[in-house]
């Protein structure tokens, strides 16, 4: 007979001389030998072109890769195979044996792999497409091009299971040409892009747009006004490098005419101004030829030296939303139009003359305005970016600026159902491609992870349409981005999970107006179903909810804490929590976990709204500090999520005595519907 492990947490707590505080209970603890288990996600992202999964499974044992041909592309995708065996398996993917099962990748120029893809009916010859098999003859990547290749490859990537590659059928190929995600270069670059780059790639985007307004360029910092925070040129071509080496084109966003705080950081350059009387310039004068010779020509040519790119974005948005513009007399004598008109012009030119391109936003350009007029005096070779950041499935500028004569772009925000139904109607309008924007701020690079993360899982979800926008929304893009930035390896992490039925103050259930948050019954978590189960990566054993005290009538009688004795060691804790309403501003202190070791030292977890547990009706995944673990509906169809928040214990080999959850009293007050101990007893 197994002893009750609430009595023993109990003696060992009082044999240690500790005292129960009054409101401590003891908890059951049971072992879970998966506390913690990262595994492949069931479906590819994108979503291919056609795809069937026949049962069965490549093993791992003796399988090695074969690259056929020389391309660089090729290279490439043996590298991120080798890096995926690495970081999920912890081990080595060698080339592959003279004889024997392999992954081989190749393309349609090897005559051998040509046949092998016919005879598969498989084949394709669409730019960037790919065929990919896989059965208990080997791994195949057959791309219709290097480029096809090297994408075929990401998704193979995503087959890999511990016990072996899983059998498919793979015909690819994107349904829009130019796929685009926007990234920073700011001080904090290299810690984010290092992650973001092969995450894009592996999405099966071709490009990027590099936020590139604060680079410390040597004119920059020749004329007092580079910027601190700015990333450096070295800094810049290694990114930019970084993200060839991936597949992906090279596209540099420099701000010009507007948005051009950056020449005027440090008080400098303000004889450049467009409105004399401007104490945050935001436009420069057209009519100054020192604007050009001092500082936008010079800049642009250091771009083209460093990034090497096909095109640059000149920015051009917004130009008349803050100061006067004109706003000198010279520049009211000449009129608006011609002043844009001309600048578009002397950039388009001159970057022209270094046989780079040009593109700029279209809100400017084709405003309701100026649409009968500025357009016909632009270049047709000028490529132009359309913004429009709602969700919806009709984008009619798209159409305005294709039938003006001009390649045009769509270019999405994070909006859930924004990049989804603007693909649609790009690919069906004839775009060139779409743009998924990031605006995080310009030195707010950290926050693609903590502060602006749905900015991040709209890379996921923008990847998808873009690639594929026939495929159906993504309903798990939080997780897949999380993993994508942080992958994690496919093996179990023991550990424990502890009931808190005796600690329990709310049933998820409310069937009488007294559970959950007291909405009743279509408003409550009845559907989150009670017991040991995993959620996300996580095994929680969930009986009811620990909420404590909140500002609202319904739940200012609950306790303002909760004491959990643990008695226990742990590499790390794991609170399945959330809160009952929002808070009323993001990173709010809404409560905190005390942890106290044996020795009677404490650790204190503070809870920050949106960064460590969100309502559970908050959908908004601003930070990736806490793990997505469910997601659900209420009885009336609201959808509903809660997060998991992971805590690594400084003190692993101490024991935990107790922890103690405290509500602040707020609107968003605290609750606790599981946690679980990470490492062996």
């Amino acid at each position: 007979m197994k002893p009750n492990r609430s009595f023993v947490a109990l003696l060992a707590a009082l044999s240690a001389g500790s005292s129960v505080p009054a409101g401590a209970v003891p908890v059951t603890v049971t072992p879970a030998p998966a506390a913690r288990l990262v595994t492949p996600f069931p479906g590819v992202v994108p979503q291919p072109r056609a795809t069937q999964f026949p049962p069965g499974t490549l093993p791992l044992a003796g399988l090695g890769v074969r690259v056929v041909g020389g391309d660089p592309e090729l290279a490439w995708a043996a590298r991120d195979l080798r890096a995926e065996w690495q970081t999920r398996l912890g081990a080595s993917l060698p080339d592959a044996a003279a004889t024997g099962v392999s992954i081989t990748v190749g393309t349609l120029a090897d005559p051998d792999l040509a046949a092998r893809a016919q005879k598969a009916g498989l084949l394709t010859r669409d730019p960037e497409g790919y065929a990919l098999w896989v059965d208990a003859g080997g791994a195949f990547v057959v791309g219709a091009d290097p480029r096809g290749a090297y994408l075929g490859a990401q998704t193979l990537r995503q087959l890999l299971t511990p016990d072996g590659l899983r059998f498919a059928r793979i015909t690819d190929a994107p349904a829009l040409r130019q796929r685009i995600a926007m990234i920073y270069l700011d001080s904090a670059s290299q810690g984010v892009n290092d992650r973001l780059i092969p995450m894009l790639a592996a999405l099966k985007f071709n490009a990027v747009l590099v936020m590139s307004d604060y680079v410390q360029w040597d004119t920059a910092r020749a004329g007092g006004f580079a910027h601190p925070g700015g990333a450096t040129r070295a800094e810049a071509r290694r990114v930019a490098d970084l993200a060839r080496s991936h597949g992906l084109e090279v596209i540099p966003l420099i701000e010009t005419l507007g948005h051009v705080g950056w020449m005027f950081y440090g008080g400098k350059n303000l004889d450049l101004r467009q409105d004399p009387d401007s104490q945050n310039p935001y436009a420069y004068d057209t009519l100054n030829p020192a604007t050009y010779d001092r500082v936008i020509l010079p800049i642009l040519k250091e771009a083209v030296e460093v990034f090497r790119p096909k095109v640059i974005h000149l920015g051009h948005d917004e130009v008349r939303s803050r100061d006067r513009f004109p706003a000198r007399e010279n520049g009211r004598a000449v009129g608006f139009e011609n002043l844009f008109v001309d600048d578009v012009l002397k950039l388009h030119g001159y970057l022209k003359s270094m046989n780079v391109g040009s593109m700029i936003w279209h809100d400017t350009a084709f405003s309701d305005s100026v649409v009968g007029s500025v357009p016909a005096r632009l270049p047709r070779d000028l490529q132009v970016a359309y913004w429009a950041y709602a969700p919806g499935t009709t984008f009619p500028a798209l159409k305005t600026v294709r039938d003006a004569g001009f390649p045009v772009l769509g270019a999405s925000w994070s909006d859930p159902g924004n990049a989804e139904g603007f693909a649609r109607a790009a690919a069906q309008g004839g775009a060139s491609g779409m743009i998924q924007t990031r605006w995080t701020g310009y030195f707010g690079n950290p926050s693609v992870w903590d502060g602006n993360a749905e900015q991040g899982v709209a890379f996921v979800r923008a990847a998808s349409a873009f690639w594929n926008p026939a495929a159906p929304p993504l309903t798990d893009a939080a997780a897949r981005y999380r993993d994508l930035y942080q992958p994690g390896p496919y093996r179990a992490q023991a550990g424990a999970t502890v009931n808190l039925r005796p600690l329990v103050t709310r049933a998820l259930a409310d069937d009488d107006g007294n559970g959950w948050i007291g909405k009743g019954s279509d408003i409550d978590l009845r559907n989150l179903r009670p017991g040991v189960q995993r959620l996300g990566e996580y095994t929680f054993d969930v009986s009811g909810a620990v909420m404590l005290r909140g500002s609202r009538a319904s739940v200012k009688g609950l306790p303002q804490q909760a004491v959990i004795d643990l008695n226990r060691r742990a590499t790390g804790l794991v609170f399945l929590h959330t809160t009952g309403w929002p808070a009323a501003t993001p990173r709010e202190r809404v409560g905190q976990y005390d942890i106290e070791y044996a020795d009677g030292t404490r650790q204190t977890l503070p809870l920050e709204y949106g960064r460590h547990l969100r309502a559970w009706t908050d959908l908004q995944p601003t930070s990736m500090i806490p793990a997505p673990a469910w997601t659900g509906k209420t009885g009336d169809g609201l959808d509903v999520n809660l997060t998991a928040l992971e805590w690594i214990n400084p003190r692993p080999d101490t024991v935990i005595r107790r922890v103690t959850l405290v509500s602040e009293g707020g609107n968003a007050n605290p609750a606790l519907l599981g946690l679980t101990l990470l490492g062996a007893p």
